[in-house]
């Protein structure tokens, strides 16, 4: 099997997720899927994709039901641990897909010519 050099991170029943991975086996992208709500994703590791995006805002989902139901008093995290326990408890609030390339590097979401883009396919 060839080393996968993305790993996706999702719901596996997101429709988005879904085409996500759909592309990146039509283009031949060696790539991981982790479903984060059965594998939840450490802390740290949430933390570092928030720094890397440019802060929590561009990793949380604001536009989704699980932001809409949530108490007003939690749609104001105030800390790093406290934006974590948020995402340990509704993991659907985290943007779908995330996707980690081997270097490292983090975005989130899909969209056909975004993923052009990221991997170099033309067309």
């Amino acid at each position: 099997m060839i080393q996968p050099t993305v790993t996706l991170y999702g719901l596996a029943n997101c429709d988005t997720c879904k085409k996500a991975r759909n592309w990146l086996t039509r283009f031949d992208v060696a790539h991981e899927f982790i479903d984060y709500r059965a594998n939840p994703v450490p802390p740290a590791t949430l933390k570092a994709w928030a720094q890397q995006l440019g802060g929590w805002e561009k990793l949380v989902n604001k536009a989704g039901t699980t932001w809409r139901n949530l108490l007003p008093q939690r749609k104001n995290p105030g800390s790093d641990p406290e934006w974590t326990l948020l995402l340990k408890e509704y993991p659907a609030l985290v943007r779908r897909p995330v996707v980690v390339q081997a270097d490292g590097a983090v975005s989130v979401g899909f969209t056909d010519n975004g993923f052009k883009k990221l991997f170099g396919h033309q067309g």
